[in-house]
């Protein structure tokens, strides 16, 4: 069963489809359009707090420019830029996360990288703590970023996040009780990582041991889960469907 636990926690691969979006709607439905080229932007800007999920879109992006046949390059921190790649015209798509960490060498990178991509018709997303205009980069930089689309990534409220996994959960072919939500927000997790990767835990859970997923299921999941941190940091799994096996566990 501990092994069964460990696979089970493994979280999803960061995608539009299951980001929770509440009040950032709008950013998801603008990142198709920016990564594929059609807004005819250069740049887009992602800033919020912690646990926003600026990361998850940035990856999100990512996958999305790679599905499209975009030619792209992901770097985790300014540090890690290549401008060499970029540079050589090999890359239709940069996203850079955390910018706002940029010490002076890699800005300078990052200026000379934004400027190669607007001239070729390229794209440039980032994330960050602050807007641009708060960022301690330099002005060059700065300026550029704050040119194109610029987003704040608002965290969820409860009541938002409840109702984006009620609604998650239904993409997935099953609902949660009220009952089942509300004790989920008062006893698990709620940053946006968590709730995303537990309910596909438990969606897949609910399956294996052919339970539904009520309270008493959600409660010891969230016990298991709590004694295999481990599992937390597992790699991600790719997306599944369960039609025919749903059916079969709701009949």
């Amino acid at each position: 069963m501990e092994q069964l636990v460990f696979e089970l926690a493994a979280a999803e691969p960061p995608l539009l489809s299951n980001f929770l979006a509440g009040r950032n709607a709008e950013i998801v439905a603008a990142i198709p359009g920016f990564v594929t080229g059609r807004t005819g932007e250069t740049g887009l800007f992602l800033w919020g707090a912690p646990g926003a999920g600026k990361t998850h879109l940035l990856r999100a992006a990512h996958a999305l420019a790679e599905q499209e046949g975009c030619r792209s390059a992901y770097y985790g921190s300014p540090a890690a830029i290549d401008d060499g790649r970029a540079m050589s015209g090999l890359t239709d798509v940069v996203l850079v996360d955390r910018i706002d960490q940029a010490d002076e060498i890699a800005s300078a990178r990052l200026f000379t990288v934004y400027n190669a991509l607007k001239e070729r018709g390229g794209r440039f997303m980032a994330t960050s703590g602050t807007p641009p205009a708060a960022m301690a980069v330099r002005e060059d930089l700065r300026t550029r970023l704050g040119w194109g689309l610029v987003y704040e990534v608002f965290t969820l409220r409860d009541e938002e996040k409840t109702a984006a996994v009620q609604a998650y959960a239904l993409q997935r072919g099953f609902s949660l009780g009220d009952d089942v939500l509300e004790y989920w927000m008062r006893h698990g997790r709620r940053d946006m990582p968590s709730l995303l990767r537990t309910l596909a835990a438990l969606d897949r859970y609910s399956l294996s041991t052919k339970r539904p997923i009520t309270i008493p299921l959600l409660r010891d999941w969230l016990q298991r889960e709590a004694n295999e941190p481990a599992a937390n940091g597992h790699a991600a799994e790719a997306n599944e469907t369960h039609g025919p096996e749903r059916a079969r566990r709701n009949s």
